[in-house]
């Protein structure tokens, strides 16, 4: 008989949980460090993280999804987001988000404490993902990965 996934993960669970840490392909100063409950409650078709970003750290770099949207609560600490062209300031209680093909987006840290937020999105097979600073596009299918120049003609912010 097949194990069936935990449906509640307690506060002393969750901090148990090994943080991952996740240095992002494009960006060298994107470095969060991450719990993925998603995984531990058995959700396959959204992505739940709990994930820690240290001071001068930046949550990945500045990006859009295709055929994904996010989701962003802030849970303590401040930080910075960036949307398109604004930036606002962000801090405990703040929910942030972002809509597949929406304007680019990305978190920063520049604080002396930990920015702590829950995030996801739904997952999916198949999603492309412009960095339109990094002039990259990200192609996923499944677990391959693979990164393209990004052509102008498909550039917006």
């Amino acid at each position: 008989m097949a194990k069936s996934p935990l449906q509640r993960l307690s506060a002393k669970a969750i901090d148990d949980l090994p943080e991952q840490i996740l240095p992002h392909a494009v960006n060298p100063d994107s470095i969060r460090h991450s719990r993925s409950l998603g995984d531990q409650l058995g959700l396959s078709l959204v992505g739940l993280h709990l994930v820690r970003l240290k001071p001068g750290r930046q949550s990945s770099e500045l990006h859009y999804h295709h055929a994904t949207d996010e989701f962003v609560y802030v849970l303590d600490g401040r930080g910075k987001a960036r949307i398109g062209d604004h930036e606002v300031d962000i801090g405990a209680g703040d929910c942030l988000g972002f809509a597949a093909k929406g304007p680019a987006h990305v978190l920063s840290n520049p604080f002396e404490a930990d920015l702590l937020y829950l995030c996801g999105g739904n997952r999916v097979t198949n999603d492309v993902c412009d960095y339109p600073q990094a002039n990259q596009r990200l192609y996923q299918s499944g677990p391959e990965q693979h990164y393209e120049p990004l052509l102008a003609s498909d550039k917006h912010e």
